[in-house]
């Protein structure tokens, strides 16, 4: 499969995408699950083929069907959201390679700490008007300040997961 996608700008579809996180707790018994509500994005292909973009995360709008759970999550001891209301990816290259996979290397920012990050996603569709993008992958939440760990229950990597699609903005 070799597929072209057309330079210039593009716009995250909100309605047409997600962003939701897996991470197992309660010694590995439980995975609580969660997406976000609030997603922003653009990006820009540019006319080599390589993209660039930024993702934009309302921390508020993390949505885990617990009340009582979220309200923690947005607290000091996990995203303080009262300090830190978003989390962003700046994808710095997007490259796609091998048929249907994207390249990805940028920088992810939870709690105002940077750390570069790298994942391969998937192309799921392209066309003039529309891209579609897939991707998994993992995070180390203690890399980003989020060390609450009651009794141990809590280790482990957190898995992230996207559908995102783009649609062309107008010029």
């Amino acid at each position: 499969m070799s597929v072209a996608v057309e330079t210039g700008m593009w716009q995250l579809d909100t309605t047409a995408s997600t962003v939701a996180v897996r991470h197992k707790t309660f010694w590995g018994l439980v995975t609580v699950k969660g997406a976000f509500g609030t997603v922003s994005g653009r990006g820009e292909v540019r006319p080599d083929g390589t993209a660039i973009g930024t993702l934009t995360l309302d921390v508020a709008s993390l949505d885990t069907k617990n009340a009582k759970r979220d309200t923690h999550l947005r607290s000091a001891d996990f995203f303080d959201a009262d300090n830190h209301p978003e989390i962003t990816f700046v994808a710095r290259e997007a490259e796609l390679r091998d048929g249907d996979k994207v390249h990805v290397g940028g920088q992810l920012t939870v709690r105002g700490i940077s750390r570069p990050l790298t994942f391969v996603a998937r192309l799921l569709g392209a066309d003039a008007e529309q891209v579609t993008l897939d991707a998994e992958f993992t995070v180390d939440r203690n890399e980003f300040g989020m060390t609450w760990n009651q009794l141990g229950m809590m280790g482990g990597l957190t898995t992230i997961a996207t559908t995102l699609r783009f649609t062309r903005a107008a010029t």
